[in-house]
């Protein structure tokens, strides 16, 4: 089994269809890709079958899809969440992905910093005010139906907790997965989500290795607290912002990891670029990083 998997991640060439991405790794030789799954429904909307899909990528290793967004939905929007995800289950086992990632939510920071400032917001707010015991009672339930949901498919759940959310920290992110009580649930390491909720990387260097489905390799601008915006923050190359990469990378490595690592891009420069130079140096960057 192949260790040390590099992927090439969707938002690297984010404004390009399935087909460019797909062209983008195998010309860099990413081992891999991490899928957005709007570029799936994207190419089956255009007229393309479910077969025609499967062929696109009989040849390519899809290490997961995203993203399931605010997993602790209740009421009405729990009904919508459910659908949604058994539609992400299912594209993911047309791409012949193994995962599917999940995020806390709520996914717009705005919903967060309106609350923050006059107790109210017009956008979805989850479970934001909720005592922390509603709130990992509640997205854990959540978590166990979706892993359920996800075990008819053959597929695992590997959770995102955003940093502006509730339960954002790692301690709180492991809580979840015990709660949840369900094997086919795992996490991502995403650098910058990680550094703006307090996460060190003495914290993940302590993770069971078997914790950790994947690894999102990525920078930040400097933050010194409060609420982060993602937009805002994370608009950098990465390789040029204020983490250091190797000390990330090193402290994953120390749990014994030897699975997948991509490059999660949210740089608006970048992704208005070349994306086959931009992904041909973030190859570069995640083979030394990696040691590959």
């Amino acid at each position: 089994m192949q260790k040390n998997i590099l992927a090439l991640h969707s938002t690297v060439a984010r404004h390009s269809p399935l087909a460019i991405d797909l062209d983008i790794a195998r010309t860099v030789g990413f081992d891999a890709v991490e899928m957005y799954s709007g570029k799936l429904e994207a190419y089956l909307a255009a007229g393309f079958s479910e077969a025609d899909l499967k062929t696109l990528l009989s040849d390519v290793r899809v290490t997961g899809i995203g993203y399931l967004r605010d997993i602790e939905r209740q009421g009405a929007e729990r009904d919508d969440m459910l659908q949604e995800a058994e539609r992400l289950f299912q594209l993911a086992n047309l791409a012949g992905a193994k995962g599917v990632q999940v995020l806390t939510g709520p996914i717009n920071v705005q919903a967060v910093l309106d609350i923050q400032q006059r107790g109210r917001s017009d956008h979805y707010t989850g479970l934001v005010g909720r005592s922390q015991a509603d709130q990992l009672a509640l997205t854990a339930k959540n978590l166990a139906a979706l892993a359920d949901l996800a075990s008819q498919y053959g597929v695992l759940l590997y959770l995102e907790a955003l940093s502006w959310t509730p339960l954002n920290h790692l301690h709180q992110q492991l809580e979840l997965v015990d709660r949840a009580g369900r094997d086919n649930i795992k996490l991502v390491v995403d650098y910058w989500h990680y550094f703006t909720a307090g996460v060190t990387p003495d914290d993940v260097a302590r993770l069971d290795k078997d914790v950790i489905y994947g690894v999102h390799i990525c920078d930040s601008l400097p933050f010194d607290g409060g609420t982060p915006d993602e937009g805002v923050l994370r608009n950098i190359p990465t390789g040029q912002g204020v983490l250091n990469l190797q000390d990330w990378t090193d402290a994953v490595k120390a749990t014994g990891y030897e699975g997948w690592w991509s490059c999660e891009l949210f740089c608006t420069r970048q992704q208005q670029s070349n994306s086959y130079d931009v992904a041909a140096n973030l190859k570069t960057l995640m083979s030394a990083l990696v040691g590959r």
